[in-house]
């Protein structure tokens, strides 16, 4: 199968080489894939494509003129696809739904532990020979109530590693399942009053989008920690300031922002105009960002690619099946 591979990292070249083992002809390019870089896409059966990448309706159909047949995400989510003109156009869709929940759950794990205890404040002084204990005070996480909004693979994972700190954890789902270990299931409302740690682990969809909002952060116990690594518009960011100003929430961890497209994974700093609410957000001592990383471990890296490519295998098979099914 011939393959164009887009927004393609340094460290991903040796994986999505050796999972594929000379079986498919993929053209690996560092470039996005926008509208003006579709035509990379030419002669090519199908495409590897990223969280970042642009698979708008108008992407889309210009891939199909092109004759591509089959849109590989190497991320879990398809979000960033827009499925209803993949489908009119008979291109088919996968992504790896799972590869390493825990790689994300103990980046949300991570987040929390580094707010709680001002990991990068103390850094930061200890880089300039300050070792003083001023304004480092943490709190204990065993006995406190851990709120996991988003119960499948991540979540769960995320769940039993609060659970192993001694934290009593409680979740919501839009699905009530019966099988889940250490976790005690409750409403939406219930958590978001009872938790003092709420940890995002849910897909976007237009159900869930804004889930975390104005109205919802004011039901949340006072001096909250908030800590998002699934999707960025799952959290009206515009909400965020006011909540940090008054304290309501306490603490705020994120891997993923609204607006990351075409400004995660890529070097800013020289830019004359940065994006206005993220810089309001990094302002505050009690946030803490990084550039949706959570994914970012070796072991999660190397099925990524052995998933994308048992993709290609299964759709030269038949044309129909995915690594998902």
């Amino acid at each position: 199968m011939k393959v164009v591979a887009y927004s393609i990292k340094t460290f991903e070249k040796k994986l999505l080489v050796d999972a594929n083992q000379r079986k498919h002809d993929i053209t690996l390019i560092s470039n996005l894939l926008r509208f003006n870089t579709v035509a990379f896409a030419e002669g090519k059966e199908a495409v590897i494509v990223s969280s970042n990448d642009d698979l708008s309706a108008e992407v889309i159909n210009k891939l199909a003129d092109l004759g591509v047949k089959y849109i590989s995400t190497r991320s879990a989510g398809t979000d960033q696809i827009d499925l209803n003109a993949a489908a009119e156009r008979n291109i088919q869709v996968a992504s790896v739904p799972v590869y390493s929940p825990v790689a994300i759950a103990e980046h949300a794990v991570a987040l929390s532990m580094s707010l709680d205890r001002h990991l990068t404040q103390a850094n930061e002084n200890s880089h300039h020979f300050n070792f003083k204990l001023d304004g480092l005070i943490g709190f204990n996480f065993n006995g406190k109530t851990v709120g996991i909004i988003g119960l499948g693979s991540i979540g769960r994972a995320a769940a039993a590693i609060f659970n192993g700190m001694g934290c009593h954890v409680i979740g919501y789902d839009l699905i009530v399942s019966d099988d889940l270990k250490h976790i005690t299931q409750v409403s939406l409302n219930e958590l978001l009053h009872e938790s003092d740690i709420i940890s995002l682990h849910l897909p976007l969809t237009p159900e869930t989008k804004y889930i975390i909002n104005a109205s919802t952060i004011a039901t949340m116990k006072d001096g909250v920690m908030l800590i998002n690594t699934a999707r960025g518009a799952l959290i009206k960011t515009i909400d965020l300031s006011p909540a940090l100003d008054s304290g309501k929430i306490g603490y705020l961890g994120l891997d993923v922002y609204e607006y990351e497209k075409d400004l995660f994974s890529q070097d800013h700093s020289m830019d004359a105009g940065k994006d206005p609410l993220l810089t309001k957000l990094l302002t505050y001592p009690n946030v803490l960002i990084t550039p949706h990383q959570a994914f970012l471990t070796k072991e999660a890296l190397k099925q990524i690619a052995i998933l994308t490519i048992k993709n290609l295998d299964l759709w030269q098979k038949s044309g129909s099946s995915s690594a998902e099914d």
